[in-house]
């Protein structure tokens, strides 16, 4: 048994690239959308001294379809976003012969964080947040509570237990 997953919350370094696959005898439907970005993601520490610290790594993210219709539309440099996905290592020679290689995470579910910006709410062009059609949080009204009962002086009903003795072990 094995299991490659990925998940990661982090801002984006710079607007997607986004390139269409051209179609070819193992892809005959082709132009499939591919989008590919880089991610940052950031942990903050104190040292021994106490210092603040902060560790960024970055991550490159690559969409497959409809994750990457949904990067090109509303991904831009610093949108929050939650990727889950599965890490792929790809080999390749450079222009002078040496072996490259490269580590991506590869997109499963990407959902987009934060808040749309205020100043064209009815745009389609996004800082962060799902879906143009997702709602803001409305709280439930509160609830009345029912009005305390009088107690019934002859009810002679369950007591409260008699207060221990000094006697407990600790």
């Amino acid at each position: 048994m094995s299991l490659n997953k990925v998940m990661l919350i982090g801002n984006v370094g710079k607007d997607p690239d986004v390139r269409y696959l051209e179609s070819n005898p193992q892809n005959p439907g082709g132009n499939a959308k591919v989008a590919s970005f880089p991610l940052a993601t950031s942990e903050r520490y104190r040292d021994r001294n106490g210092e603040l610290r902060e560790n960024t790594e970055w991550h490159n993210i690559v969409a497959w379809r409809n994750s990457a219709d949904v990067a090109e539309k509303y991904i831009r440099k610093g949108t929050q976003v939650f990727v889950e996905g599965r890490l792929r290592t790809r080999q390749w020679t450079d222009q002078t012969g040496n072996k490259r290689y490269t580590t991506e995470v590869v997109v499963d579910s990407l959902q987009l964080l934060g808040k749309r910006p205020e100043d064209n709410p009815g745009q389609g062009s996004y800082q962060g947040g799902y879906a143009p059609q997702q709602q803001p949080y409305q709280p439930a009204a509160p609830t009345a509570t029912p009005a305390p009962q009088p107690v019934n002086p002859a009810y002679n009903g369950p007591q409260p237990a008699p207060e221990p003795s000094d006697d407990l072990p600790f």
